[in-house]
Parts: structure tokens; C-alpha cells; sequence
């Protein structure tokens, strides 16, 4: 845990860059590149610049597939908004059936960076920014069992 000073200002987009949602800095994940899929998802147990604990409670990321739900459903939308303006469908064709086609092969191929983005946003509801955090104690998990840990 390094002790920084000096305050950086950060923007909340910080967060779908899967930093820590208490500096806005630190790194959520060892490995920065999503498609590395072996590794992708496994995460720092601290942040490794403010010392912010990620696994607040056993099982806690189970929450996190709503988040991935919403990230979808929300990408889902906008390249059906985008396909409308930009090519359109029409009720004698199949334009909407390619649109599907087209929406499916991009959530597969986008599905470890929404995963990775519905955790850091998840964590965020509940651990808040605090641009003073070098002032400020960690507050410790309290329901943690090492024998359970990653078991989600």
C-alpha cells in the first residue's frame, strides 16, 4: 500500500477501467487484459494503492450478475438503436435477424470486459470514492472465511 499525499483528481468513468471505486486508482485485477481468459478474472485482495479490501463477505460478487445483466441489456439496446438509425429494419426482410446475429457474436466476444466492469461496479455501490482516503482507516471485512474464499 503506498501513502500518497498528494490527491489525484479522478473521474467515476475511472471505474469501467476496473479501478478501486474508494481511489479510483489502484488496479482490481492482476491482469489488465480481459481476454487473457486463464487469469482474467482474478482479482488483487487490496487495492494496491489505498489498501481497500475487494472480498468484502464470502460469496459477495454473486450480486455482480445483475449488474452484468443491466451492462447488457443496456448494449443490447444501444446497437439496436444504432443498427435502426444506421441501417434499419423492415418487416420484409431479415435485417433484424442479422442484428441478432450481429448483437450475439459482439456479447460473446464483450462478455469478460462486462464481467469485469459489473464487479467493479457492484463493489462501488457499497465501498464509496473518498478523494481523502489516505486520511481515512480501511475499514477490515468482517465476514471472511479463508476456506471459502474464491469459491464463487
Amino acid at each position: 500500500m503506498a501513502n500518497h499525499k498528494e490527491h489525484v483528481h479522478t473521474s467515476p468513468l475511472q471505474l469501467f477501467k476496473c479501478k478501486c471505486p474508494r481511489c479510483r486508482q489502484g488496479n482490481m485485477f492482476q491482469e489488465k487484459n480481459p481476454y487473457k481468459l486463464r487469469s482474467f478474472m482474478k482479482m488483487n485482495d487490496q487495492c494496491p494503492v489505498c489498501g481497500q479490501y475487494f472480498d468484502l463477505e464470502v460469496g459477495f460478487y454473486y450480486g455482480s450478475s445483475y449488474v452484468s445483466y443491466a451492462l447488457t441489456v443496456a448494449f443490447s439496446g444501444f446497437t439496436f438503436a444504432a443498427w435502426w438509425f444506421t441501417i434499419g429494419f423492415s418487416l420484409t426482410d431479415s435485417r433484424i435477424f442479422y442484428w441478432m446475429a450481429v448483437n450475439a457474436v459482439l456479447l460473446i466476444l464483450l462478455q469478460p470486459v462486462f464481467m469485469r466492469v459489473a464487479r467493479t461496479l457492484w463493489l462501488a455501490f457499497f465501498i464509496r470514492y473518498d478523494k481523502n482516503w489516505s486520511d481515512h482507516a480501511i475499514n477490515k471485512p468482517e465476514r471472511q472465511n479463508e476456506a471459502w474464499k474464491n469459491a464463487w
